[in-house]
Parts: C-alpha cells; sequence; structure tokens
C-alpha cells in the first residue's frame, strides 16, 4: 500500500542539496514549493518515518544542524508531522510580525 508523505527540509546554504534532489527524483517526487515535496512511500502506515529516514540517512550526507521534517499518516490514518533529522528552531522567522491588541501606555 503506497503512503502519501509530505516533506519539507533546511539544509543551510552549503548542504547536500544535489544528494537530497537525487534521492527525491529518484523516488518521483513532485515540488510543493521551497525545499517541499510529496512523494508515495511504498510501505505499511506506522513505520513509514523510520524507513524514509532510514533512506534518507543512506542517500543524503546529513549534518547535525541539518532539518527534515515529513508529514504522513499513521496506522489509524490519522496525519502527524514530526522532525526526522534535527528540530524545531526556538523562534520562527515570522515572530513578532503580527500586531498585538495591547496598547500600552508609556509613562516618563
Amino acid at each position: 500500500m503506497a503512503n502519501r508523505v509530505w516533506i519539507s527540509f533546511d539544509l543551510g546554504v552549503d548542504g547536500d542539496y544535489e544528494g537530497i534532489y537525487r534521492w527525491l527524483d529518484r523516488r518521483g517526487a513532485v515540488e510543493c514549493g521551497d525545499s517541499c515535496a510529496s512523494l508515495l512511500w511504498d510501505q505499511q502506515a506506522g513505520v513509514v518515518e523510520q524507513a524514509v529516514k532510514r533512506d534518507l540517512k543512506r542517500s543524503v550526507k546529513l549534518r547535525n544542524r541539518d532539518r527534515v521534517y515529513i508529514i504522513f499518516q499513521d496506522h489509524q490514518s490519522k496525519y502527524k508531522g514530526k522532525f526526522i533529522f534535527g528540530g524545531r528552531k526556538k523562534s520562527a522567522p515570522w515572530a513578532g510580525y503580527a500586531m498585538s491588541g495591547e496598547s500600552a501606555v508609556d509613562e516618563g
């Protein structure tokens, strides 16, 4: 059974993009925006993330600071997302852009 998997990756400016692009091309992935792709993974649900992680590790030179996030269906057909390499940054690049509803009074 084939499962739909979405992959988002951040390899920095000098990461192994050739390696991950080669891996995505071999897997028949489709482009979903900058550093994001979707593909079908032939594996039973429930072990998809481990299988993708093993396969990527064999094909791409990943460093400690590289990040790969996948979204997949678990064995209960619920969608889940997780980092299989790296992790979430402490603050998002967009943090602080929204106007807050508070209006502070500055006093001297």
